[in-house]
């Protein structure tokens, strides 16, 4: 074995790879439940990847066969209901796993020097992560699935002078129809997870370059020992895949749960009208998107007022997309001395908790009739949601800190 292994080192780094990107890749030893959440999400790209092959050695792209082919790997081919639910679940449990990694970017301040790049290309897969989802969401060829596409694809109709033109070419034709599940399902399959494969590599080099994140926010490469060791850092295997193991151990367990005993989950992971094949002529009562679209599609149904001689539908998409785009500033919006929620004041703090009340608000609201109280709820909360990006600049600023340690904690 040394000898086959010194024989693929003279031919590829194999060694080297794993040694600096595992073990001697020196990761701060205070890493508590929050980071669990950046394995779990290459966890289930890796199992959507999997399961999505096997999935599309039976699927038929043809809108006169996608719903049956379907309907065929559920009750015909072995295991194949078990792989569609671990797709179709895998998809929702890995936006829940996303949202909780960016979470933990927005307590611990993973997102500021030196890491913004870190932060820009995670940002990029989010993105492509929407894309792939919403495209795969139309292949099953239910009646939400179409209805869904259709008016998601309208929307872009609004923007002036190419939207026409914009969204006839994503759709392929003049309505979704054959060519848009075709072309649907060629970027679904093959060109964005080829695209977010590689994201994920330049995301995971990005931060092996500067060095993970912690709690306290402190650089563990700045207090280093006579052998050139981070005092505060500890080899990522075997402390760190243990602990990672730990983890996907649990999830799994969740994951499991909902296979088997609830794939619908109540319709937010699979709606009821789904279950029936796309009818052109048969519109859902309330078409609404999965539910990790939801909290987008709210802020987009909020904006009800035309002015500047803009109409209201073009309002709506327009913050809709600064509604993903100020994400990519927050590098630069939070000016706190402190990258760490451990020592940043109550305004941070308030601020924090208010977005991602008005964000799961917006989430339900996105499921809900856009009338009535909702509606102005929901207008609440998008003020809400805008307010914690573009006022980040001053409360960051004047937001009283607590002195940050010269070395991590294990409180």
């Amino acid at each position: 074995m040394q000898k086959l292994l010194a024989w693929i080192d003279d031919r590829f780094p194999l060694t080297k790879v794993w040694e600096e990107h595992l073990a001697k890749y020196y990761a701060p030893k205070n890493f508590n439940f929050w980071y669990y959440f950046g394995s779990l999400a290459l966890l289930m790209l890796v199992m959507q990847i999997v399961t999505g092959i096997f999935l599309t050695m039976h699927y038929k792209p043809d809108t006169g066969l996608a719903f049956a082919s379907v309907e065929y790997i559920m009750r015909d081919v072995d295991w194949g209901w078990l792989l569609r639910y671990m797709h179709s679940v895998g998809a929702s449990f890995f936006f829940i796993v996303v949202y909780l990694h960016m979470f933990r970017a927005l307590l611990y301040g993973s997102h500021r020097n030196p890491r913004e790049l870190i932060w820009l290309v995670g940002m990029v897969i989010f993105v492509a992560l929407m894309a792939e989802a919403f495209m795969g969401y139309l292949l099953p060829w239910g009646n939400m699935s179409y209805w869904g596409a259709q008016v998601i694809l309208s929307l872009f109709d609004a923007i002036p002078l190419v939207g026409h033109l914009l969204s006839e070419w994503m759709r392929g034709d003049f309505v979704v129809s054959d060519a848009t599940l075709n072309r649907f399902f060629a970027f679904h399959v093959i060109a964005v997870p080829l695209i977010l494969a590689a994201l994920v590599f330049v995301h995971i080099v990005a931060l092996h370059k500067v060095g993970s994140n912690n709690p306290d926010g402190v650089e563990i490469k700045k207090k280093k020992g006579a052998d050139g060791i981070p005092l505060d850092g500890i080899p990522f295997h075997p402390y760190y895949t243990v602990k990672d193991i730990v983890g996907v151990t649990v999830f799994l367990m969740l994951f499991s749960a909902v296979i088997f005993f609830a794939p619908e989950l109540g319709g937010w992971f699979l709606e009821p009208d789904n279950f029936m094949p796309a009818n052109i002529l048969q519109t859902p009562p309330e078409i609404v998107p999965l539910w990790y679209f939801t909290p987008f599609y709210s802020i987009l149904r909020a904006n009800t007022y035309a002015f500047f001689g803009i109409e209201a539908k073009l309002w709506g998409v327009i913050f809709m997309g600064l509604a993903i785009v100020f994400f990519f500033f927050l590098p630069w919006l939070d000016r706190s001395s402190v990258k760490s929620i451990r020592y940043r004041g109550w305004m941070y703090k308030a601020a924090l908790a208010i977005f991602v009340v008005a964000f799961l608000t917006l989430g339900y609201l996105g499921t809900q009739p856009a009338a009535g109280p909702n509606l102005i709820i929901a207008q609440v909360c998008t003020v809400l949601y805008f307010a914690f990006f573009v006022l980040m600049p001053l409360y960051t600023k004047i937001d009283k800190t607590k002195p940050v340690p010269e070395r991590v904690t294990t409180k």
